[in-house]
């Protein structure tokens, strides 16, 4: 896909294609999965909007800038955090290799 569009289109155009081929692939694909924030016991559905949500269970976060820094990967964290997933992936499709632009983060960890 990156191969095919290149580096810096819009995170929307990404999100779409990437979602298009994860279904393809057979797996359950959710877009824009809101985040709800719970605080002094109430639930604010206000709260984030995860890009990608795959097999309920693997949040993946879209950039597509020209390096990703430490608030897009905190941002995660704090996307796992919140739900209580294991794993994230933070994909910036404005590398100009795709290899260069993935950050997996497991567990609170940030790799």
């Amino acid at each position: 896909m990156h191969r095919e569009l290149g580096p810096g289109l819009l995170e929307s155009v990404y999100e779409v294609i990437l979602a298009y081929e994860l279904k393809k692939r057979g797996l359950s694909v959710n877009r824009q999965v809101s985040i709800p924030i719970e605080y002094h016991g109430i639930k604010f559905d206000e709260g984030f909007r995860a890009d990608i949500l795959v097999e309920n269970r693997v949040i993946i976060e879209l950039k597509s800038v020209e390096s990703v820094n430490k608030a897009h990967k905190k941002q995660v964290l704090t996307y796992l955090r919140l739900t209580g997933y294991k794993l994230g992936y933070l994909l910036n499709f404005g590398e100009a290799l795709m290899k260069d632009g993935i950050s997996r983060i497991i567990n609170g960890d940030i790799q």
